[in-house]
């Protein structure tokens, strides 16, 4: 090698791996992006309410469906003029249109409640297993698949990698009937339904001033009795319904952590003498959650979803509960409603999950 060559090579420092970085100016295009995936909102929401609106048309109207046999032919016909429903099928779905728009969700046909004040009354209840499952997903997904990541192609990954499917796999109600036959019947450890006992709920509802949150409520109060059995009727739903999400989360984490070991930098890191161990908790794991962001907002959609067969499991007066309740009685102003509000929370939580991905993953482009 000539000493040109030579102090070319020293002038000349390797090329450095590219970062992707936003565009200079990207400010503005930042918000048109947060723009433009808001606006997606609105036609998400439109397809939705529209193919419930049909599908449940298909069986008729929802008065005959309801009360159809337990009333005289006249009456029956009366109410389904009084509800607008003898109408034409485009004018009903405009009306309902509107009313959507004016965030009318309808009156329910059995107990002639508004569908808003069915949401708002047992909606918090779905919120807090949500909440509680994330938790769950959270805390056995996440580093079940680290571990899985660092013992590749061993078998505690082979282990972890069945189990993720198990936990994917098994439908939530035979999960949660066998939970409750292990934990509630045979081992009597955990309750075995409701979402707190009867004397606990009397004292967290009385004078109606709580938030219809029971774990802060029963912090609110002061009563740490009132706190483990709200938390202790907890375990069971949410274990059923988290382990669901963590069988992603585990192979999700799994797959980035791998994937992230195969990056230059790590390589740089290893020949620096830095552990194993390091590796995955310090330089692989913040870039493997990335995806795990991204998904929240579809895993959302799944545990409302799941929310429906885990509540009437363990009977958690949530959501879920009352519209399988609303189903069995064919109610189906009140289904619909409840579906709608249900694909409004899903849109506007994948439209939050977009933005934070935005800001804080640099491969986003907008």
């Amino acid at each position: 090698m000539t000493t040109d060559a030579a102090a070319a090579l020293v002038a000349e420092p390797p090329p450095a791996m590219e970062v992707p970085r936003r565009r200079p100016g990207s400010g503005g295009q930042l918000w048109r992006y947060i723009l433009l995936r808001f606006l997606l909102i609105f036609p998400t929401v439109l397809i939705l309410v529209t193919l419930v609106f049909f599908l449940i048309r298909m069986t008729g109207d929802p008065i005959t469906a309801a009360l159809g046999g337990r009333l005289p032919a006249d009456q029956l016909a009366e109410r389904i003029h009084e509800a607008g429903y003898d109408r034409p099928i485009f004018v009903q779905y405009l009306e309902y249109l509107g009313q959507i728009a004016r965030f009318d969700f309808g009156t329910t046909i059995t107990d002639k409640q508004p569908v808003v004040q069915v949401i708002a009354t047992y909606g918090l209840a779905t919120f807090e297993l949500v909440v509680y499952s994330l938790v769950v997903a959270f805390i056995v997904g996440i580093p079940l698949g680290m571990v899985a990541a660092a013992r590749r192609d061993r078998w505690p990954d082979a282990i972890l990698r069945v189990s993720a499917i198990l936990f994917y796999a098994t439908p939530v109600f035979f999960a949660g009937l066998v939970a409750k036959l292990v934990f509630s019947v045979w081992l009597g450890w955990l309750p075995v339904s409701g979402r707190a006992s009867a004397r606990t709920e009397i004292a967290l509802n009385r004078g109606g001033g709580g938030t219809g949150i029971y774990l802060i409520d029963a912090i609110a109060s002061g009563n740490p009795n009132y706190v483990w059995d709200v938390l202790s009727h907890a375990v069971l739903p949410a274990l059923t319904l988290g382990l669901l999400t963590a069988g992603i989360f585990l192979r999700l984490v799994r797959t980035n952590v791998i994937g992230t070991y195969n990056m230059p930098y790590i390589d740089a890191a290893r020949s620096r003498g830095v552990r194993e161990r390091r590796l995955v908790r310090t330089h692989a794991y913040k870039p493997a959650l990335i995806p795990i962001i991204t998904v929240i907002g579809l895993q959302i959609a799944l545990m409302l979803g799941g929310a429906v067969l885990t509540e009437t499991t363990f009977e958690w007066k949530g959501l879920g509960f009352q519209l399988a309740a609303y189903l069995s009685a064919r109610d189906f102003v009140a289904v619909q409603g409840i579906v709608a509000m249900i694909a409004i929370i899903v849109a506007l939580t994948n439209f939050a999950v977009d933005v934070i991905a935005a800001f804080i993953d640099p491969r986003v482009r907008y």
